[in-house]
């Protein structure tokens, strides 16, 4: 299946996105990255795939969730690094500078990885998104000191409309243990 495409669906409901997942799986050739429960009550659902099937998962899952839809998010050309850093954490060998974006939503973090991977020569170290930090997410990015700044600076500026910011940092010469301390 050719990957493209990344779908988001927010949900207030749990039950609901257990549901909406499922019937999103049946309509269209989409593969699931992720759908779990998370902090504060709500269900996340990623997907991937062509972007007129993810577009028509989307739909299906907005029209299952009903009233219970609170974010929804299609990345066409998402970056393949994007999709494998959800929630998982790889630290290169070669870590030098670190920058990491904080949100308040999971969204945040997903559009901003996409602009800081696609602005600047650096790799994904982690993309955490709301299980077990209260709904918030993040991204952490290693690279040359100038291309982690740079990565930062784009997917601050890329997700502004999107999502609200809480905090963004580069380190330019990290510790080792902070590297480390990165591998969840």
């Amino acid at each position: 299946m050719e990957i493209d495409t990344l779908g988001f669906l927010e949900l207030n409901s749990i039950a609901k996105g257990i549901e909406a997942v499922d019937y999103m799986l049946k309509i269209a050739d989409c593969q699931l990255i992720s759908a779990k429960a998370s902090c504060p009550g709500k269900y996340y659902i990623i997907i991937s795939g062509r972007v007129d099937s993810v577009t028509q998962s989307i739909e299906e899952g907005k029209r299952i969730g009903g009233m219970h839809i609170v974010g929804k998010l299609i990345i066409p050309r998402i970056d393949p690094q994007v999709v494998r850093a959800i929630n998982m954490t790889h630290v290169p060998d070669d870590a030098r500078a670190i920058g990491a974006i904080e949100y308040y939503s999971a969204a945040g973090s997903i559009i901003a990885a996409d602009y800081a991977v696609k602005a600047a020569n650096v790799d994904l170290i982690s993309l955490q998104l709301a299980t077990g930090i209260a709904g918030k997410s993040f991204v952490v990015l290693t690279g040359d000191v100038g291309a982690v700044k740079a990565a930062v600076e784009a997917g601050v500026e890329g997700a502004k409309d999107e999502a609200m910011i809480i905090n963004h940092i580069v380190l330019p010469n990290p510790r080792k243990e902070v590297i480390n301390s990165l591998v969840f």
